[in-house]
């Protein structure tokens, strides 16, 4: 089955964005912008301003997080650990994962079935 993408949704061909720069992160709050949805990928960008975070859930997709500023702990199944700038870890499919921003932080949420 082939991936239908529609242009509409997001991240156009040959569009540049600045990923630390074109979301902002607000007070007291979790800002997300989605820069291109298919059935089979997501990209999301994230701004956590500190002590934000996301609860426990799972996802149907792997899901990968690059931090590109700030640090965050990631907890995945019974394991925590904490990114910083850079940085990148993969949360399984299915498997409990939560997010917590230990200072203002901004990420990339790839979101990929295979």
């Amino acid at each position: 089955m082939s991936e239908q993408i529609n242009l509409s949704q997001g991240l156009a061909p040959d569009q540049e964005i600045d990923l630390i720069n074109d979301i902002q992160v607000n007070p007291g709050a979790i800002v997300s912008k989605t820069l291109r949805k298919t059935p089979t990928t997501n990209l999301t960008l994230f701004a956590f301003d500190k002590a934000q975070e996301l609860s426990g859930h799972s996802s149907p997709m792997d899901a990968y997080v690059q931090i590109l500023s700030g640090s965050m702990k990631i907890t995945i199944g019974e394991h925590s650990t904490v990114l910083g700038n850079n940085e990148m870890i993969l949360m399984p499919a299915g498997i409990n994962h939560a997010l917590e921003a230990l200072e203002e932080s901004r990420m990339l949420l790839i979101m990929a079935s295979v």
